[in-house]
């Protein structure tokens, strides 16, 4: 039997909208799990400066500086861009050179606990290290990161207002501490609430109004998100992700003869690196961050297994997939309609199946999807001054 709340709002939106599904009580309660948004803020105990002000904007400033780069040309920005989300609109990302993979929006960092489409790092800092080292990216060293800090002197005087001393002596700790930097500023960028938070929300607290006022046509595609479709089984949780690693059924080759592993390189990558929260830079003294890493086991299936995106602000950050290959979501929909369980890894997960969607489905699909952006151009840069002491 439906609690009296769902019954009330059910009648309220049918009202309204003429024709809402009528949702059972595990469905409300799949809806429910969806939320509420904005995560609660947690600090990361692997970054000593997660949550500190000077960090921030030490770490902003780092990520629009092109002189990281090893050409002087190329920042963070350059594939973050805030105004698409903070991903680029390419299928594959550009730095100095192209590379093998989409740029992932960094909205939302704060709630993974792996980085990367394979999870090679462990921590937004390392996460945020990586494209300055990738000769294919920023194309630079520890030794050139550590000489600008140490060189430029509202730099250095940022990175003593954040780290409490100089920049180190060894150039492989002011790296680090730049990655910390940047990862105390991607720390902040939240997406904001989306229509289908205040219905989720609506729900919660039986306001049959607010409720009615989410389209029909979000309210059937979300029924098929959670019932035909399953897609929650994989995009679960707030943030729409359950930050794990399947075959997705796209191909894994990125050029002839050029096969892209996926989590079972990741993996390799992740334990190999000295920086990961095993390593000698974690703050958390305890290693009450490392578990995932010191559990993580590599095996054949992983091959070819890509993160699950978060869906939020899904609508601003096309092309989508791990090597872009689907150009809108009506595509990526599609892509899952008609999935041939002969293009999934054969030691892998049996859990994609053909969703076989109607026309109509599909535009439902869509338009729940779309639900699920706040619209975009929530961030404002702010202005530096030059002086800092």
């Amino acid at each position: 039997m439906k609690p009296a709340w769902v019954a009330l709002i059910l009648a309220a939106a049918s009202a309204a909208n003429g024709a809402a599904p009528a949702l059972s009580d595990a469905e409300a309660r799949a809806i429910l799990s969806h939320g509420p948004w904005p995560a609660p803020w947690t600090r990361d105990p692997s970054n000593r400066v997660s949550g500190n002000a000077a960090a921030i904007e030490f770490g902003e400033r780092l990520f629009f500086d092109r002189r990281l780069s090893v050409n002087g040309e190329i920042s963070c920005s350059r594939c973050h861009l805030p105004e698409r989300n903070w991903s680029d609109g390419l299928s594959r990302a550009v730095g100095l050179e192209e590379v093998d993979r989409n740029t992932p929006s960094v909205t939302n960092a704060r709630t993974q606990r792996w980085f990367g489409w394979d999870g090679a790092h462990d921590s937004l800092w390392a996460q945020s290290i990586r494209p300055i080292l990738d000769p294919r990216e920023l194309g630079a060293s520890a030794a050139h990161a550590a000489k600008l800090l140490r060189g430029d002197r509202d730099l250095a005087c940022r990175y003593r207002r954040t780290f409490g001393s100089a920049p180190a002596a060894e150039d492989e700790k002011v790296l680090v501490d730049v990655g910390k930097a940047l990862a105390a500023f991607q720390e902040t960028l939240v997406s904001g609430r989306a229509a289908f938070d205040e219905f989720r929300d609506a729900l919660a607290r039986g306001d049959k109004a607010a409720a009615a006022r989410y389209p029909e046509p979000a309210q059937q595609g979300l029924r098929i998100f959670i019932g035909k479709g399953s897609c929650n089984m994989c995009h679960a949780g707030p943030a729409f992700t359950n930050g794990e690693f399947h075959d997705t059924g796209i191909p894994f080759f990125i050029r002839p003869g050029q096969v892209d592993a996926g989590r079972h390189g990741g993996i390799k990558r992740l334990l190999a690196n000295r920086m990961n929260l095993l390593g000698p830079y974690n703050d958390d003294a305890k290693r009450s961050s490392a578990v995932g890493t010191r559990h993580v086991a590599l095996e054949h299936r992983n091959f070819g297994e890509f993160k699950v995106p978060s869906l939020r602000n899904l609508a601003l950050t096309a092309p989508y997939m791990h090597n872009g290959s689907l150009a809108t979501l009506r595509d990526v929909v599609k892509h899952y309609s008609e999935i041939s369980p002969d293009r999934l890894h054969s030691d892998g997960e049996a859990i994609l199946k053909p969703l076989r969607l109607s026309e109509r489905e599909t535009e439902d699909l869509v338009a729940f999807l779309e639900s699920l952006s706040d619209g975009g151009g929530n961030y404002r840069r702010r202005e530096f001054r030059e002086d800092c002491r």
